[in-house]
């Protein structure tokens, strides 16, 4: 949207020269895929690996490195992944492959599509952007900060990664749109998706209702470690990590992508206040869209309490749904089919992230690698304290491998819980440290539904992503590492 208004008024940036680094990984990234996938798939058969599970790690090696290093555009990478799964063997039934397109996450995609449209044809997002700026961001690192604070109160009302990035995406877009921002061009842009979806991470790791992984982590740690932890347990526990990263984090990300040279913003706050004037009193179209985006956040803020309320549970995806059908739906709605601006090569490229991470999870490759890397790393070998920083790292990063977090809570903790008894360590605090890093699924967009809703922004990159995610990781990891031997004893975990 701010690319199509820039262009309009003919101030168009001319489009950015590639780097070294980056003309080279384009360069080699085809040779490289195919070097590291045919190596994969032809090697002899290591023991304990399935031969399937086999071909699903050589499908999704060399699909990762195309999307990293981008020589073909990202929906064909998974166009190519789809369609050899199947074909190696990689999968039994083809369905497994073609039919993650019907994925729930695709129809939240479309849905959060839409009601971004809806937001941004109303101008209730634009006057939403404008107020809010105008009243609290005076400054666009302030405007920043802003939207890191709201992703974080948001974490405590609405039960879901998606929601909040799907209510928070319109917001960021049209703020960017005030500043003039240009996807793919704009550092302000960069900063403020890759923060947002980062503050999403870190706010879920924080509070014990905001996502589904998060509770059934706590009924393994109460279950299987015997443990008491509750929501307060959980928030003491976690919430100091998460606003330390997320502080430190927020500073680094105005280093790594600083956005001094993009402009001095000079008297851009009069100029916001007097577009925010401009838009006068609410418009029918404006009263529309509110109404959809309240009913839309109360019918996620309230997903435990539908089935006593109406017999029945609406899910994040049917409420997403709901909402798209309302903003289409002729008197009721405002908007046209031509007027959604979905973009449906992200749908592609999704599917086939999905495709490649499923058949890796299914076949067993994924746990395969996990025990490869506990047993090289001889765990059992080490000090309980040397133990604890390998489990809460381990953890952090296993997200490279597992692209799901519940299936990496069901694998993982109960894992730990038995290593920490094994070795004679307390298992709660240990499990509870690895249960707090499992929402850090920040390093690509394939990890987490989050990471795909910002990442169609384009506003940037994989290798923009992977880069900031590294830090994020690190720092979060070195941060729990530091809560696991201080406040947690303080706290009587």
């Amino acid at each position: 949207m701010a690319e199509q208004n820039m262009q309009k008024s003919g101030d168009t940036a001319p489009p950015k020269k590639k780097g070294r680094f980056e003309a080279g990984m384009k360069r080699w990234g085809i040779p490289l895929a195919a070097i590291a996938m045919l190596l994969l798939l032809f090697m002899p058969t290591p023991e304990g690996l399935d031969p399937a599970a086999q071909k699903a790690i050589a499908i999704f090696a060399g699909a990762l490195i195309l999307w990293v290093t981008t020589p073909i555009p990202i929906y064909l990478t998974s166009l190519i992944a789809i369609l050899l799964l199947p074909l190696v063997g990689a999968v039994e039934d083809q369905e497994v492959a073609f039919g993650t397109l019907g994925f729930d996450v695709i129809w939240l995609m479309v849905s959060a599509f839409i009601l971004t449209s809806a937001m941004m044809k109303s101008n209730l997002g634009r006057r939403f952007s404008l107020w809010m700026v105008t009243m609290f961001g005076k400054t666009p690192t302030r405007t920043l900060l802003v939207l890191v604070i709201i992703n974080f109160i948001l974490a405590f009302f609405v039960p879901s990664t998606t929601a909040r990035a799907t209510l928070m995406m319109p917001i960021c877009l049209i703020l960017l749109d005030v500043y003039k921002a240009i996807p793919g061009q704009s550092r302000l842009g960069k900063v403020m998706m890759l923060q947002g979806l980062q503050a999403d991470a870190l706010a879920t790791s924080g509070v014990m209702t905001a996502t589904a992984g998060n509770i059934i982590a706590v009924g393994f740690i109460n279950e299987q470690a015997g443990g008491s932890i509750g929501y307060m347990d959980w928030l003491f526990a976690s919430m100091p990590s998460a606003i330390i990263t997320m502080s430190l984090t927020f500073l680094i990300g105005l280093k790594l992508f600083s956005i001094k040279a993009e402009g001095t913003f000079v008297n851009v706050m009069d100029s916001l206040k007097s577009e925010l004037h401009k838009l006068g009193a609410f418009s029918v179209a404006e009263k529309k869209a509110m109404a959809i985006f309240i009913l839309t956040v109360v019918l996620w803020a309230t997903g435990d309490y539908h089935d006593a309320w109406f017999g029945f549970e609406i899910s994040t995806e049917q409420t997403a749904v709901i909402a798209a059908l309302l903003c289409l739906l002729p008197r009721v709605g405002m908007l046209q089919w031509k007027d959604a601006n979905i973009k449906w090569e992200l749908m592609i490229f999704a599917a086939g992230a999905y495709a490649a991470g499923n058949a890796l999870d299914k076949s067993g490759g994924a746990t395969w690698l996990i025990s490869k890397v506990v047993d090289g790393l001889g765990i059992d070998r080490m000090s309980p304290a040397m133990v604890a920083i390998v489990v809460i790292f381990l953890s952090m990063y296993s997200h490279l491998i597992f692209t799901s977090k519940t299936v990496r809570v069901t694998i993982l903790i109960p894992a730990f819980i038995a290593l920490a008894k094994t070795l004679g360590m307390d298992p709660v605090p240990l499990a509870l440290a690895a249960a707090t890093t499992m929402t850090f699924t920040i390093t690509l967009p394939p990890h987490s539904k989050v990471n795909t809703i910002y990442f169609s922004t384009d506003y940037f990159t994989i290798v923009d992503q992977v880069k900031y995610a590294i830090v994020t990781c690190f720092i979060g990891a070195s941060v729990i590492c530091i809560g696991y031997f201080t406040w947690y004893g303080w706290l009587g975990l």
